[in-house]
């Protein structure tokens, strides 16, 4: 639905009429190009800021730091790692307020240029060996301006599919998107695994560089996206936020702090299970690079297609008992993660990949898009959404630095108690956040579905136009 529900309210059917009389509830015509073009986008910036975790768990910690202690190294580059995530709030506080009072279509295409300029800088920058202390400093400033962009790039990407999409079917729509970030993930790890024969530091610095022709490709699609119709019609109306953060904050903090803690468990565990695992695999010599790699990718591959099918299943059920499922496992697999990979066998390790990937990170991640949009209103939803979704970068991102640490304290048992820490305060987080989707909602929008499908009745003369009739034919003449 277009603004939050709230339980106390009882039926409002004929605030829903209201609303489908200008945004029509199968959608807009548009619904298909958007969802596509918004997926693309995000699959370009997961590349680029996804494949930086790549390379800082295989290549970093030797090409932009001191080689003589491999550990300290290894710290480091995920330090760096971690600097990207905590400027993200930043970017999405930016890009939320600029998305709440522009709209959300600047805010797509400037995040994805801002990226892909960042990205590209990466394949160039000189090495320790060639300017010494002046790698490490160069690479910082580059990430950061990666956080900055990719911060703001979730709020407007989500929200413009949700804000498209039909009312009965956003949380498919929304997972297509979100589906974006596993093909990006996919792709980045290919040209890393492609570019291992090449040897030196072009097994790294190629797939940087080829983000120069998938920004191209992503910028001339997005240019090309309409804005959101919900965005338009508060324009219209004149009821733009003066300052969407400080009403946000003000008028929906609790929202704000139930979807950052949602959040926590998604990306920090998938800091646990993945980033930091490729990682351990290295260290433990349980996996050569070439294997960790396919086995991502095999997870990826899966990932596309189940954070879709996560998405579309909360339009089913509702969007709480997916996340419930979602964080109980994540609860549950931390030492059998562990357990699975210690083997050291290929076959095993493509599993663990797969269940930390596809089931845990991707069924809470298909969720994510629908119901932080329903958690808050539309003039301060990018704002609300983009904060609480960002907010938990800076724990994801330094959560592989946290992990390397407890590893060298305590062995695998402590990141395995870690990952399961973080699958608990998901699992609170959802039992304590409102249904936004549950069975009253899904009535409501299915008898006003009826309603308008309704064939006319045959007699009597035809009932004059009304003004949300005559709206309706020409938003369809300009389409």
């Amino acid at each position: 639905m277009t603004e939050r529900h709230r339980p106390d309210r009882g039926s409002h059917l004929e605030e829903l009429e209201e609303v489908a009389a200008w945004h029509p509830i199968d959608g807009t015509p548009t619904k298909k190009k958007v969802a596509v073009g918004c997926s693309i986008g995000a699959t370009i910036e997961t590349y680029d800021f996804i494949g930086f975790g790549t390379a800082a768990a295989l290549y970093f910690n030797d090409a932009f730091f001191p080689s003589s202690d491999p550990l300290s190294g290894t710290l480091f580059s995920f330090a760096t790692l971690g600097i990207g995530f905590a400027v993200r709030p930043l970017g999405g506080i930016i890009g939320g307020y600029l998305g709440d009072r522009i709209g959300r279509k600047p805010v797509l295409v400037g995040s994805l240029l801002l990226m892909g300029i960042a990205t590209v800088l990466i394949g160039l920058l000189p090495t320790y060996q060639q300017v010494g202390v002046w790698a490490p400093i160069l690479l910082v400033a580059v990430r950061v301006v990666q956080g900055l962009a990719f911060g703001a790039e979730w709020g407007g990407a989500i929200l413009m599919c949700f804000e498209h999409a039909p009312w009965r079917k956003r949380g498919l729509y929304t997972g297509i998107t979100q589906a974006g970030f596993p093909v990006g993930l996919l792709l980045a790890n290919l040209a890393f695994l492609a570019s291992v024969p090449l040897g030196g530091s072009w097994a790294w610095r190629v797939p940087f560089l080829l983000s120069a022709v998938l920004i191209v490709v992503g910028i001339l699609i997005r240019l090309k996206l309409e804005e959101s119709p919900e965005f338009e019609e508060i324009k219209e109306e004149g009821e733009i936020s003066k300052n969407p953060l400080l009403e946000v904050l003000r008028n929906d903090w609790r929202n704000v702090l139930r979807a950052f803690c949602l959040r926590i468990a998604e990306t920090a565990g998938y800091a646990v299970s993945i980033t930091f695992m490729l990682s351990y695999l290295a260290t433990e010599g349980l996996a050569d690079r070439a294997t960790s790699l396919t086995a991502l990718m095999v997870a990826a591959g899966v990932g596309i297609f189940a954070t879709v099918f996560w998405g579309a299943l909360t339009d089913r059920i509702g969007r709480r008992p997916v996340y419930l499922f979602g964080t109980a496992v994540t609860l549950l697999w931390g030492f059998p993660l562990f357990l699975t990979v210690n083997t050291g066998v290929a076959a095993a390790i493509v599993l663990a990949f797969v269940v930390s990937y596809a089931i845990c990170q991707n069924s809470l991640a298909g969720v994510q898009g629908a119901w932080f949009a329903e958690l808050f209103a539309t003039k301060t939803r990018t704002t609300g959404a983009s904060l609480a979704y960002q907010l938990s970068a800076v724990v994801s991102g330094f959560t592989p630095l946290v992990a390397t640490a407890l590893y060298a304290g305590f062995g695998w048992i402590g990141p395995a108690l870690l990952f399961s820490g973080y699958g608990l305060l998901g699992l609170v987080a959802s039992l304590t956040t409102p249904e936004t989707w549950g069975r009253t909602e899904r009535a409501e929008v299915a008898a006003l579905q009826r309603t308008f499908t309704a064939p006319a009745a045959p007699a009597g003369p035809p009932a004059p136009r009304t003004a949300s009739d005559e709206r309706q034919l020409a938003d369809s003449a300009s389409d």
